[in-house]
């Protein structure tokens, strides 16, 4: 591996920009890294890479990451002329006719897109094992996941193909591939980054961001993309101070509360627990008063369930119902995934009125998780309920359709309730366990607070130094090089 491919996108910029390495030469070594490494991924599923070395040889404007690879989901950010597929077969020679509002910001913030990467069918999964395309392998151990949906995005960054990659989060899907790939992954508020030509998506529950090896990354890059959308249906509490310039800031002692299960009640895996008590004790010596603090809210668990399920039935629903009315055909079952036709047939029967009621639903629940939040600046709990599990964890099959849905509760129980708060909320990568797989632990924060979240991760990663852990795949590697 090049050791430029192992820096960060904020120092990869900054020797562009002091000419010791031009953006070709950059968008080659991703792209040579690529060629090499996605054999054993299928991480990217588009490859966009004589486009990028087109644009590399342009005459580029000075921009914060002019030159920089960038690997885009293939789902909801849409760059205009190319394949966009959101892991379907329905959709698999569909070409975006525009660029989305988030893939402009790229684009004028100087990031080079070398391509588009795997995702689960309509990105309903914790997984990444499209029947369409294959499952994406996690670069720690090739017989695990990735996670999802945006597992292809980070499979690609934990590989160091590219610095950081574009990620969306509905239910934990940048959280969850951070965790099981050994990333910091932001969801950030309900709000901050835009979703246009749409004004919202899942009645909020969506937001799109990025998938980094560094802190500073994603805060430079939510500075640049996080602003306001005048057209956009939710609007987070405005920035007073760039997220950048808050990482340089003294970092004010916090009250930290902690859990070490699950939100709705349940025991996660013993390494989940090391992971979060890990965190614990490194938030204490950095000075920060800590005390545990179960998760208590006036909603049940089921209460939570039907609300997030009555939302995403409509959700998974919707691409197949668009086809279909695009086409004017019927889509059989044959031409989507057995879930994926279950939820389809689950969100055809949710009436305008049971959809209102849960998206009321929603904002009652997000009060009320506010209310919990008032006298605390972070809560602490496992990202995940299982360390990165295998392949095949996720069966599909038509006789029992919505099994998939009974594993993924258990593996990413802790993730979708802060989906539905709408607040900020990140997986960090502080503990590896003894099979060398990756455990995140969940940062959450008040609404619009992103900046305490990456204050705070940015002592961990000073204390941990996660950037200098590498994958087996790529250890692997350099030692056939040697």
């Amino acid at each position: 591996m090049d050791s430029i491919l192992k820096l960060d996108a904020t120092a990869q910029a900054a020797l562009i920009k002091k000419g010791e390495i031009t953006p070709l030469e950059l968008v080659d070594l991703s792209i040579t890294a690529a060629e090499q490494l996605n054999p054993s991924l299928n991480a990217i599923i588009t490859p966009m890479y004589e486009e990028a070395r087109s644009i590399a040889k342009q005459n580029l404007p000075d921009a914060p990451f002019k030159g920089v690879p960038l690997l885009l989901k293939d789902g909801i950010a849409a760059y205009k002329g190319v394949r966009f597929t959101t892991g379907s077969t329905l959709y698999k020679n569909n070409i975006a006719k525009y660029d989305s509002l988030l893939v402009q910001r790229y684009k004028a913030a100087g990031f080079i897109v070398i391509g588009k990467t795997n995702m689960p069918e309509f990105g309903m999964l914790p997984t990444t094992e499209p029947t369409e395309f294959g499952a994406t392998h996690n670069p720690w151990d090739l017989d695990r996941t990735p996670g999802g949906s945006s597992g292809g995005s980070a499979a690609a960054v934990a590989a160091r193909i590219v610095a950081l990659a574009h990620g969306n989060d509905g239910g934990g899907s940048i959280r969850i591939p951070a965790s099981c790939c050994g990333l910091f992954g932001l969801k950030p508020s309900r709000g901050r980054n835009p979703l246009a030509p749409m004004s919202s998506l899942v009645s909020g529950l969506v937001e799109e961001h990025v998938l980094t090896h560094s802190v500073r990354d994603s805060a430079a890059v939510l500075d640049i993309t996080g602003q306001p959308d005048p057209n956009a249906f939710y609007h987070a509490p405005a920035q007073e101070m760039l997220f950048a310039s808050i990482l340089e800031q003294p970092v004010r002692k916090l009250k930290i509360g902690y859990f070490l299960g699950k939100p709705g009640g349940g025991s996660v895996h013993e390494d989940c627990e090391k992971a979060t008590m890990l965190t614990v004790e490194l938030c204490k010596s950095f000075g920060h008063e800590v005390v545990e603090m179960p998760f208590k809210i006036p909603f049940s668990g089921k209460t939570l369930g039907d609300v997030f399920g009555t939302l995403w039935n409509v959700c998974a629903a919707s691409p197949i119902a668009f086809y279909e009315k695009i086409t004017g055909q019927p889509v059989s079952k044959d031409l989507v995934e057995p879930l994926s036709y279950a939820m389809y047939q689950a969100g055809k029967k949710v009436t305008g009125s049971d959809y209102e009621l849960a998206r009321q639903a929603m904002h009652r629940i997000a009060r009320s998780i506010a209310e919990f939040f008032k006298d605390i600046d972070i809560w602490l709990c496992p990202s995940l309920g299982l360390p990165p599990v295998a392949l095949g964890s996720f069966p599909q099959n038509e006789a029992n359709p919505m099994a998939p849905l009974a594993m993924a509760s258990e593996f990413a129980p802790t993730t979708a309730i802060f989906n539905i708060s709408g607040q900020p909320a990140a997986s960090i990568p502080v503990y590896w366990n003894e099979d060398g797989l990756p455990i995140g632990v969940q940062a959450v924060a008040k609404m619009g607070e992103e900046g305490t979240i990456f204050q705070l991760s940015k002592q961990l990663e000073e204390a941990v130094n996660w950037q200098a852990k590498l994958p087996s795949l790529l250890k692997d590697i350099e030692t056939r090089n040697l």
